[in-house]
């Protein structure tokens, strides 16, 4: 869309929202909506509801910045309203925004297109309670995690078989089918990619056990390395593999990978978020940014891409 018409335009930035992510959500859309309007945009905040589509007619939206994460927001149902009320909006549309959200069938496209994912078995919550580790699928140590969640809400490394009903549970709570992965104790790779283009790689340290939801959201619970400290030729395949995984789904705007690197196995490839978050501790940002890239700039790119794509 052209920047000159968008200014003239009725631009809602669509935040908060009904799911788990919400208070995260709203932290991401405060921070686009201030963005935009450094760039001379005067967007709308919208903070979403049952009533969301109501709300968009009557302030009379034209354009609208998504800004939510996890259910409703990120798995293509505000995606698919807007297609109805014909309002362009950013980022993927309803399949591919849908299958992001799915870690089940998104693995599924992967392993059919030859990316390389760790070897996981779905439960539901009957198969959950006769769940053998190492017999009916990945040993320990091992991760369970509900197969509909962002911001690993829900999910647990489980080293130990006392732990692991505890960890079924927790994961059932949020969805009816869960995954039960094995553990790769490798390094954690995230991949900015924006415009079908990957701005380039960065590696998460964590200070304590894995990149859970408080490290991500928790200034100094982890060291942020970028560009990610790997040789160049596996530097090379995180940003190929990550862009192919980007592609299979048909992800548009600015989306996130998530890999993990084993030494002396490669790359595993977790999922793509088609909303990765954009608070000051988010990681596109900061990959846009070495990139050259800033809030701003990243914040007006993803504008400039919103269209109708059904």
């Amino acid at each position: 869309m052209d920047r000159n018409e968008l200014k003239n335009k009725r631009i809602a930035v669509l935040m908060g929202g009904l799911s788990s992510e919400r208070e995260v959500s709203l932290t991401t859309g405060r921070a686009v909506a201030r963005a935009l309007r450094a760039r001379g945009y005067r967007p709308l905040e919208i903070d979403v509801g049952a009533d969301v589509a109501k709300r968009l007619l009557e302030e009379g939206v034209e354009v609208a910045f998504i800004a939510l994460h996890g259910r409703y927001g990120e798995d293509g149902c505000i995606q698919g309203l807007l297609e109805t009320l014909k309002i362009p909006y950013t980022g993927s549309g309803v399949t591919a925004s849908a299958l992001g959200m799915d870690k089940i069938r998104s693995r599924w496209i992967f392993e059919r297109h030859g990316l390389p994912v760790p070897p996981y078995r779905v439960l539901d919550a009957g198969q959950a309670k006769q769940y053998q580790p190492g017999k009916d699928g990945p040993g320990f140590p091992l991760v369970v995690k509900p197969y509909r969640e962002g911001s690993s809400v829900g999910v647990t490394i489980v080293r130990r078989m006392e732990d692991l009903p505890a960890a079924l549970e927790s994961a059932l709570a949020f969805d009816p089918l869960i995954l039960v992965e094995r553990h790769i104790p490798g390094r954690e790779i995230q991949v900015g990619i924006l415009d079908d283009e990957p701005l380039g790689a960065i590696e998460i340290r964590p200070k304590r056990g894995f990149y859970d939801y408080e490290a991500k959201y928790t200034d100094g619970l982890a060291d942020h390395l970028l560009p990610a400290p790997l040789p160049e030729p596996y530097y090379t395949e995180a940003l190929n593999l990550a862009l192919a995984a980007h592609r299979v789904l048909g992800c548009e705007g600015g989306t996130r990978v998530d890999l993990l690197f084993m030494e002396g196995e490669g790359f595993y490839l977790l999922e793509v978020n088609t909303l990765p978050g954009m608070t000051p501790l988010s990681l596109l940002p900061e990959i846009a940014k070495g990139a050259g890239l800033s809030f701003e700039e990243l914040c007006e790119r993803i504008l400039l891409g919103a269209r109708l794509k059904a």
